[in-house]
């Protein structure tokens, strides 16, 4: 009995030291595993190469579709910006992006109908159609991008005038308050905590508090920010309490929030009809007129019908 505990013993030792050489390599499997990995970040390097060569491009592709005229050019720029694309080649990336869309699939049915894939007729008509979709396609982006800016703005602006009004209570100036406001927010609200950073660099570097606020509003094209900055201009201007200002503008804005929470509610039931129509009533239809349907169906199977 002692022979064989021993033996066992044994054995599991040696499966052990066994198991540890298999799992911890050694040096020339650690050297390998090095050289690997150095192989790998290499390919991950040349990958990102290739990949900022072809962002470093869309500028010159873009700049083929920028318009001649400045005004097109500023309206352009103001749309990237307010889709939150502050970059200084956004707008040539954007139009360097959009020419790509439009040309690729009609390159793409071009190469179909030469090498006889499609014809000729439907390969001109998938890149006519997928061309004008990548032509528009980028503008509802843009548009879309600007809407959900827009809409995070609007829940999280009556927040962040509370949080300034009890720091202007508090002794702290405008600009400071700036600042603490986006410490504060920048967990829940992030995007309105990094644009009143900028609002606060602004003024640091010498730009007013009331044209900080305004290029601020331009950045979102909302009203409730224009409105916002002119209620702290004028009360700058005429020496009013800024604090007084923007309490009753804050519970304005609160006000609007609430109200556009209940239209939402209000819409709901008629935004839920349809769903429930198109998913609901078919499986109600099938449970309760099911059965009925396979006794109509049996009964007809049991007459002797004559032919």
């Amino acid at each position: 009995m002692n022979g064989i505990l021993s033996l066992a013993a044994f054995v599991a030792g040696v499966s052990f030291v066994f198991l540890i050489w298999l799992v911890i390599p050694g040096p020339k499997g650690r050297l390998e595993m090095r050289l690997a990995s150095l192989g790998q970040r290499e390919e991950r390097l040349r990958d990102r190469i290739g990949l900022a060569r072809f962002v470093h491009s869309l500028p010159f592709i873009g700049s083929t579709l920028m318009p001649a005229d400045e005004g097109k050019q500023a309206h352009l720029r103001s749309r990237v910006v307010q889709a939150g694309l502050y970059g200084r080649q956004a707008t040539l990336i954007f139009l360097g992006v959009k020419l790509l869309l439009m040309a690729i699939p009609v390159g793409l049915g071009l190469l179909a109908a030469s090498s006889g894939i499609l014809p000729l007729v439907q390969a001109l008509l998938f890149g006519a159609f997928a061309g004008v979709a990548g032509t528009i396609a980028p503008s509802f982006w843009l548009d879309h991008l600007k809407s959900q800016r827009q809409t995070k703005l609007r829940r999280s602006l009556p927040d962040a005038l509370d949080i300034m009004v009890i720091c202007l209570e508090g002794g702290l100036s405008l600009p400071g308050s700036f600042d603490r406001v986006a410490n504060e927010l920048r967990t829940a609200h992030p995007m309105l905590a990094s644009e009143l950073r900028i609002v606060q660099r602004e003024i640091q570097l010498g730009r007013s508090t009331g044209e900080a606020l305004r290029q601020l509003a331009e950045r979102f094209d909302v009203e409730e920010l224009r409105s916002m900055s002119s209620v702290i201009s004028q009360a700058e201007k005429f020496g009013a309490s800024v604090v007084k200002a923007l309490r009753v503008y804050a519970d304005s804005l609160r006000q609007k929030r609430q109200q556009r929470a209940e239209e939402m509610a209000q819409k709901a039931g008629t935004k839920i009809l349809f769903p429930t129509l198109l998913f609901i009533f078919p499986a109600i239809f099938v449970v309760l007129l099911g059965p009925a349907l396979i006794q109509i169906l049996d009964m007809f199977r049991n007459l002797n019908l004559p032919y």
